[in-house]
């Protein structure tokens, strides 16, 4: 079973993503990498996608995301979010409002 679709609107600062609901973060100890872990497979996340995805709880916007990832990292990552969680939203594993 595979989400419903949610390509035709475009991911912007205010949208409010969330993971799809059969999709978890985890983490794998014989890889030593976060995981996010979905019922056809797996994704092996980088610290920076991890972090991203931990903050994708259905309650902050993309641009509330960004602003903690930008005083974390010392630099605007506003459009990297975007571009990143476009990809994952694109694979149907990430929703947003």
């Amino acid at each position: 079973m595979t989400p419903t679709r949610r390509h035709d609107v475009p991911l912007t600062a205010a949208s409010v993503p969330a993971l799809w609901r059969l999709a978890r973060l985890d983490f794998d100890p014989v890889r030593q990498q976060r995981v996010l872990l979905y019922p056809e497979g797996v994704v092996l996340l980088n610290n920076t996608g991890g972090a991203i995805l931990e903050l994708c709880d259905g309650h902050r916007s993309v641009a509330e995301i960004a602003g903690i990832l930008n005083d974390t990292y010392h630099c605007d990552v506003t459009a990297d979010v975007i571009e990143y969680l476009s990809g994952l939203v694109e694979r149907d594993l990430v929703r947003a409002e």
